[in-house]
């Protein structure tokens, strides 16, 4: 016998899953975009980064490799490179600290120790969207540098949708990876 179900008469949103979008990305259905991000089963299309942003994560970078170097634990810094977090994620975030730099596909969620978002224009998103997404998915350590404030809100101890720590520095201190012992980062020279 056949069951009877209630007739649906709401749209419900389809949520895509990572190998649907890595698939359609394959294909060249996002070309015309240039980049995007999977989100929670949505594809965004990812801004061009104005002068701003992508200096102060440039010289960030530079200063994450250069304290990297020091530190010597295997851990890399990588500008713009996606992360897999099945089954509907797939940021492309700003920078992420790996231990799995090299290798094909993308930089699976395992291997991630700290992600950092440049946000100018995204720090709504960053700080809420992403921040859930990231907390949720056990992103150990997840920082978002406000260039318009001018300081950097650095989290840990992801539970839930959110962090339970959380410190605000200022452009010019010091910060201190909470959880990678002894990596500090001078922020002067970021902007």
């Amino acid at each position: 016998m056949t069951e009877l179900l209630p007739l649906n008469n709401s749209h419900l949103p389809v949520k895509l899953r990572l190998e649907d979008y890595l698939r359609l990305d394959d294909a060249g259905a996002f070309e015309e975009y240039r980049k995007t991000e999977l989100i929670d089963g949505e594809i965004f299309f990812v801004n061009a980064q104005h002068r701003p942003h992508a200096v102060i994560k440039s010289r960030l970078h530079v200063a994450l490799a250069a304290a990297m170097d020091v530190h010597g634990q295997g851990w890399e810094a990588i500008v713009e490179g996606s992360i897999a977090i099945p089954p509907h994620n797939s940021p492309e975030p700003d920078i992420a600290v790996t231990s799995e730099p090299e290798g094909k596909g993308l930089m699976p969620l395992d291997s991630i120790k700290l992600i950092i978002e440049v946000s100018d224009a995204t720090l709504a998103f960053d700080t809420k969207r992403k921040l859930a997404m990231y907390a949720r998915n056990g992103v150990p350590e997840y920082w978002v540098v406000d260039v318009n404030a001018r300081v950097i809100h650095q989290m840990w101890a992801p539970e839930g949708e959110t962090y339970r720590e959380h410190r605000e520095l200022a452009f010019g201190q010091a910060v201190s990876a909470a959880t990678i012992i002894s990596l500090t980062i001078d922020t002067a020279a970021i902007g």
